[in-house]
This record gives C-alpha cells, structure tokens and sequence, in this order.
C-alpha cells in the first residue's frame, strides 16, 4: 500500500511515520502541509489511503476529503486530529477511521492491521478469498457465505459500513448488523458487537444497506432478514420478528406485510 501523510505539525507527522513503518507494510511516499499541495500532489500520483489532519493550511482536512470523494479511485482516508467534534462529518465522509491525538500506539496499530486487510479484501478477486483464507472485517459468517452474498450484491450497495462510537468510527461488516431503530433524529444499529446511536435518519441509513439483505419493515425499524430466527404472528395479520441472539422483538406494520410475506415466502 501507498499512503500520504498530511499534517502540517512536524513532531506529529513525524511520529506517526514512525508507528506506521513500526506496525504496518505500508509505504509512506510523501508527507505534505498544506491542503492545495495535496490536490496537486493527488493530480500526478495516486496512493492507497491518505492520513489526514483536518487543521492544514490552504485547504482543511474535511473539505480536502470533500474533494478526494469526487475522485473516480478513491484512496481510504484516516483522520488523524486533535478534534473530537467532527467525527459524525467523518462518518458522512465515509472516512476510514478517525484517530485522535495523542496518538495512542495500540489504537494506530490496531487499525492500521485493519486497513491492511481491508485493502487485501478490497483487491482480491471473490473467487480467490476462500483460497487465501481471507475473512471478512469483523467476526460474522463464514468465508464462503460471504462470497455467495458477494456475487449477488448489486452496484449501489456495499457490505461494509462506517459506524460512530464515542469519537471512533468501526468498520462494520453489514452481515452483524440485526436491525435499526428511529429514535427522534438519530437511528439506534444493533450489533452483534454492540449498540451504536448515528447522527441521520433511519431513511438514510437504510440507504446505506445492501437492500437485497435490509428490509425496511416499519416506518421506525430497518431489519437484517438473514437474522430472523422466528416469525410471531401478531394482532391485525402483522408479525414480531424475533431475531438471533437477542431478546427484542421487530415489528412488521400492515402496510409492509404483503412485501414482507413475498420476500420470505409464506
């Protein structure tokens, strides 16, 4: 992998070449301040992922990578800043990660193993994972399961997904993913890691979903039907969807339930 570190505080850059030469295959090819010199430097030469102070000089970190996301190849972005206040941007961004300062040499090692992996998955052929014995991102189904989900994923839908806790952003594996739930004006996803609370509606959020797998099942609910353990039926011909490994029951509204039927065949 090729990286570019931006950051225009030299002690910082410094040290956080250092910890990706010390944990990391990644090759650092340039390290630059200042925002336009970027977008000159990204005109000639491409890079793999880009480190990414938001406070530069010229042009800041957010709207640099306002413009990098117009770029027909994009690199991953991992911000790398002293601000916790702009980790939901990030998480609009589709940001990679969102490290704060100081750096902590566990959390960079932590994710620049991640990265690595997720760059491997991202160029190896489907057909070549189950030989390479290459995983998917986060603990969830087998290799193989993953692979035939793959060969039917249509072009708008992705199966990974940037999701907010506390100031970090986790690279999420879709298929762990159980339902979303509306609260007021953000969603709450529930994991099989976790509960996580996004910034955006839950229309917004399902539209990031692969929507062969995301059902939205209610106004307030969005759930993942490959994690339906049981079909309850319920007052008014609706159902409660009991899900693996949790205890909570999804609602199907009457207004979903002839949808719902037919995608579940009953």
């Amino acid at each position: 992998m090729r990286a570019l570190i931006v950051e225009d505080e030299i002690l910082a850059s410094e040290e956080l070449n250092y910890l990706i030469q010390e944990h990391s295959q990644i090759e650092v090819v340039d390290r630059l301040e200042d925002g336009l010199d970027v977008l000159k430097f990204l005109q000639e030469q491409e890079v793999d992922v880009i480190f990414l102070d938001i406070n530069i000089p010229s042009l800041d970190g957010m709207m640099l990578a306002h413009h990098i996301g117009k770029f027909a190849t994009k690199p991953y972005i991992v911000f790398t800043t002293a601000y916790k206040e702009h980790a939901a941007e990030a998480f609009e961004l589709e940001a990679f990660d969102y490290i704060l300062k100081p750096y902590d040499e566990k959390r960079i090692a932590a994710m620049l193993h991640k990265l690595e992996l997720a760059f491997k998955r991202d160029h190896t052929p489907v057909e070549q994972r189950v030989d390479d014995g290459l995983a998917p991102l986060a603990d969830g189904p087998s290799v193989q399961g993953e692979l035939l989900r793959e060969r039917d994923i249509n072009s708008h839908t992705d199966r990974r997904i940037n999701l907010l806790r506390n100031d970090n952003i986790i690279v999420t594996d879709t298929a762990d993913i159980y339902y979303a739930e509306a609260q007021e004006k953000v969603t709450k996803v529930y994991t099989k890691n976790g509960e996580f609370t996004m910034p955006v509606s839950i229309s917004d959020f399902h539209s990031r979903l692969p929507q062969d797998t995301f059902f939205r099942c209610h106004r307030s609910y969005v759930v993942n039907l490959s994690q339906i353990r049981e079909i309850v039926p319920w007052f008014n011909n609706t159902y409660l969807l009991r899900l693996r490994d949790l205890e909570a029951e999804v609602p199907v509204s009457r207004g979903k339930v002839k949808e719902f039927r037919q995608l579940m065949r009953i």
